[in-house]
């Protein structure tokens, strides 16, 4: 089972950009599925965003999708969340999340059984 660690949180203006890396130990991290999710204060944690492990497949949800990117780099056993024209409701504390098997591109944070502990990303008006 991996561990994984988040980084790259901050404050930001809106209209910026933040990149968050998520590192995973272990040597099976392209047996895994990786998900991004977010959680507001007094709101649930939502999908953000998901990329296979086996070819790179991506998805998204909508209110991220043509400003958020996420990738990986096996090689690296890390994967990111590019975050582009950020904005006051994108502020959460950001949360990487790996599922098995690796082709699946799940939005349910209940198929996800490996989280980080979170990194904060904060977005002022």
């Amino acid at each position: 089972q991996v561990q994984l660690v988040e980084s790259g949180g901050g404050l930001v203006q809106a209209g910026g950009s933040l990149r968050l890396s998520c590192a995973a130990s272990g040597r099976t991290f392209s047996s895994y599925a990786m998900g991004w999710f977010r959680q507001a204060p007094g709101k649930e944690r939502e999908f953000v965003a998901a990329v296979k492990g086996s070819d790179g497949s991506t998805r998204y949800a909508d209110s991220v999708k043509g400003r958020f990117t996420i990738s990986r780099d096996n090689a690296k056993n890390t994967v990111y969340l590019q975050m582009n024209s950020l904005k006051p409701e994108d502020t959460a504390v950001y949360y990487c999340a790996a599922a098995r098997p690796p082709w699946v591109l799940t939005t349910l944070a209940s198929d996800y059984n490996t989280w980080g502990q979170g990194t904060q990303v904060t977005v002022s008006s």
